[in-house]
């Protein structure tokens, strides 16, 4: 699987990031599909390093905008930006420095604990820290989690 390989990606260039979205939702336990990764990544230099390298080989473009807009996903653009949604050879993923309801990296970190997904130990935002994001973002799809996220506490 693709997710995996981006998984795998970030994991072997020792990236510090935590897991949230779809895939955060379905290791916890509900049932339903996602396309894509999102993670809330560490903005500290090294990290954004490690970040960037990771994602080099797998051709890193922004999603939305007009094909061919001249766009270099590296260290630099990283600390200059802070959410990024984009698209790779492996798929879609979507990276934020800063998560609705929980804050930047260090809140979310406090909100995750470590589960494994395909054989690999990683960080994931808890179901309380799910909760929390999915609230603050209220996107339609956001209600539609909650309500999942309740029916596996009950």
């Amino acid at each position: 699987m693709k997710l995996q390989e981006l998984l795998r990606r970030l994991v072997d260039h020792q990236v510090r990031f935590v897991v949230i979205g779809g895939v955060a939702l379905i290791a916890r336990g509900v049932q339903r599909a996602t396309e894509d990764l999102d993670v809330a990544y560490a903005r500290d230099r090294d990290n954004l390093d490690r970040l960037a390298a990771a994602l080099a080989p797998i051709h890193p473009r922004l999603r939305g905008v007009p094909a061919g807009l001249p766009f270099v996903l590296d260290a630099a653009s990283l600390r200059s930006g802070l959410n990024f949604t984009l698209d790779t050879d492996l798929g879609p993923l979507d990276l934020l420095g800063e998560v609705p309801g929980l804050g930047g990296y260090d809140h979310v970190d406090a909100a995750a604990s470590e589960l494994t997904i395909a054989g690999m130990p990683l960080l994931v935002l808890t179901v309380d820290g799910l909760e929390r994001a999915k609230r603050a973002a209220g996107r339609p799809k956001d209600l539609v989690d909650l309500g999942y996220l309740r029916a596996l506490r009950d």
